[in-house]
């Protein structure tokens, strides 16, 4: 079954994760976003997959988003959609 990942994570990240995504043919789409705590720059992953491959996406994104600066921050935000129908026009 086809997958969707929507990772939100900081912009400081963005550039390395997503290197390592499509080192690995991840398809990635990225998107600015703001919000957090403090508002501050954030990007917004969107990453369509084979089911069996979420693991080893999940594993590259926690293995390249840098440790949170405070509490009240996380490294990433991370969900993980079914998708219905998949089409590239």
């Amino acid at each position: 079954m086809k997958k969707l990942i929507i990772a939100i994570i900081r912009d400081d990240d963005n550039e390395r994760v997503s290197a390592k995504l499509t080192a690995e043919d991840f398809r990635v789409t990225q998107i600015a976003s703001t919000g957090g705590f403090l508002r501050s720059g954030r990007s917004t992953l969107l990453i369509g997959v084979e089911g069996e491959r979420v693991p080893r996406a999940l594993e590259v994104l926690r293995e390249n988003c840098t440790a949170a600066r405070s509490p009240q921050e996380k490294k990433a935000t991370v969900f993980v959609l079914n998708v219905d129908e998949f089409t590239q026009l």
